[in-house]
C-alpha cells in the first residue's frame, strides 16, 4: 500500500508534506503550435515563463515531487494557488477536479503493468489558458510519449488545438493505460480457472485471494477517477471548450468500459471460490470412491483368510476345518479368492465405476 505524506493535524492550509527519499524534480518542456515544436529538457522552472506570454500551448512536464524550496518557485513563476500546490505535492489524493481562478487542477491515477500485478501513481493536470503543467511522482513513458511524440512530429489534430484539447490527450492515455493491466488479470483468472480444475490445491486458494484482492484496489482506482471526468464535463469551466467537452464523453465511456471489465473480472474471482470448493469435493468424492471399491474387493477376501485362520483342529472333531487336510486345500482357497476378486471387479466395471475413476488419471495428468 503507497504511504500517505500529509501535513499534520492542525497545520496551516498549503503545507506541503515531502517524503525524505524523494526524487529531485525534473522539468520538461514542449511549446507548440500548428507550425512548430520546441522541446526544452531539465531547465529551470523560470525558463519557461517567456513561452507561457505566448498565444502557442506550452506543455510543461515535471517529473518527481522534489522539495518545498521548488514548488514554492514553481507556484510563483505559474501564479498557483497554495491549496492547488497542496493537492500536488501531498500524495496520494482522490481522483478529482478543482478550479482555483483561472487555473483548474485535474487529479488523477496511473497505472501500469508489472511483474506481481499493477503499480499505480498520482498524475496532477494543472490547465491554464494557453499552458498544461504535468506533474507525476515518477517517470513512466507509457501514453504520454506516445502523445509527446505526435506533436513534435506534427501530427494528428492536437497540434491545432489548445491546451485544454492536450489535458484531454494525456487523461486518454491515462485511462487506456488500464487496459493492458486488465488484459493482465484476464490471462491471470484463465490460468487460475485451468489450475483449479485440473490440481485444485490451498496453494491456489491464495491467488485467488490475492487476485480479488488487487482487483478490489484496481476498482478503488478507477471509480472515483469516473466521478472526476465526469465532473469535468458536465460542470463547464471557462478553460474547456465545448468541442474538448465532447472528447471528454469519449473519455467518460472508456472509464465505463474499464469498471465494467474490473467488475467482471470481479465475479469471475469470485465465482473461482466456488469451483474450487466443487472441483476439491469432487476430487475427494472420487477418491473416496477409490478408496470404496478396493475396501469392498477386499472385504471378502479377508473374511475368508479370517475364516481360514481359526486354529480349530480337525483330529478333534470332523467338522473342524476338514479342508486343512485337502491336499489342494491351499490352491482352491487362493483361487476362491482370487475369483471373488474378479467377480467384484468385473461387476464394478460394468456399473461405470472404473470410468469416472480412469477420467480421473487423466485429468490429473494433463
Amino acid at each position: 500500500m503507497q504511504p500517505y505524506f500529509h501535513d499534520k493535524p492542525g497545520s496551516a492550509p498549503g503545507t506541503l508534506v515531502f517524503e525524505s527519499e524523494a526524487p529531485a524534480a525534473i522539468v520538461n518542456l514542449l511549446d507548440y503550435d500548428r507550425d512548430r515544436s520546441v522541446f526544452l529538457e531539465n531547465i529551470p522552472p523560470e525558463k519557461c515563463k517567456p513561452y507561457l506570454e505566448t498565444p502557442s500551448v506550452s506543455w510543461v512536464h515535471v517529473c518527481g515531487l522534489g522539495n518545498e524550496v521548488f514548488w514554492q518557485h514553481i507556484g510563483e513563476v505559474f501564479d498557483l494557488h497554495p491549496l492547488l500546490l497542496e493537492d500536488v505535492v501531498n500524495v496520494p489524493q482522490r481522483p478529482k477536479v478543482e478550479e482555483y481562478d483561472d487555473r483548474l487542477l485535474i487529479v488523477a491515477r496511473q497505472v501500469e503493468v508489472t511483474e506481481t500485478g499493477f503499480d499505480s501513481q498520482q498524475v496532477s493536470l494543472v490547465l491554464g489558458p494557453q499552458f498544461l503543467m504535468l506533474v507525476c511522482e515518477r517517470d513512466t513513458g507509457g501514453g504520454f510519449e506516445l502523445v509527446r511524440d505526435q506533436i513534435r512530429a506534427q501530427k494528428g489534430a492536437i497540434c491545432a488545438r489548445g491546451a485544454d484539447y492536450l489535458a484531454y490527450a494525456l487523461l486518454d492515455a491515462i485511462i487506456d493505460g488500464f487496459f493492458p493491466v486488465l488484459e493482465r488479470y484476464g490471462d491471470r483468472i484463465e490460468r487460475l480457472e485451468e489450475e483449479i480444475i485440473s490440481d485444485p490445491s490451498p496453494k491456489t486458494l491464495k491467488k485467488v485471494y490475492r487476485v480479488r484482492r488487487e482487483l478490489l484496489n484496481l476498482r478503488r482506482t478507477i471509480w472515483p477517477q469516473r466521478s472526476a471526468i465526469n465532473s469535468l464535463e458536465r460542470n463547464r469551466s471557462d478553460l474547456v471548450s465545448r468541442d474538448v467537452e465532447i472528447y471528454l464523453r469519449d473519455c467518460y465511456d472508456h472509464a465505463i468500459q474499464v469498471l465494467d471489465t474490473i467488475e467482471t473480472y470481479r465475479e469471475l474471482a469470485s465465482s473461482l471460490m466456488d469451483v474450487y470448493l466443487s472441483s476439491v469435493s469432487n476430487k475427494m468424492n472420487e477418491v473416496m470412491k477409490i478408496l470404496t471399491v478396493i475396501s469392498t474387493i477386499f472385504i471378502p477376501l479377508t473374511f475368508v483368510a479370517g475364516v481360514y485362520g481359526m486354529n480349530f483342529n480337525p483330529d478333534a472333531s470332523p467338522w473342524n476345518m476338514p479342508e486343512l487336510n485337502w491336499a489342494w486345500g491351499y490352491p482352491i482357497c487362493l483361487g476362491a479368492m482370487l475369483a471373488i476378486a474378479c467377480g467384484l471387479i468385473i461387476f464394478f466395471w460394468k456399473k461405470g465405476w472404473f470410468e469416472t475413476i480412469s477420467g480421473l488419471e487423466e485429468d490429473s495428468h494433463q
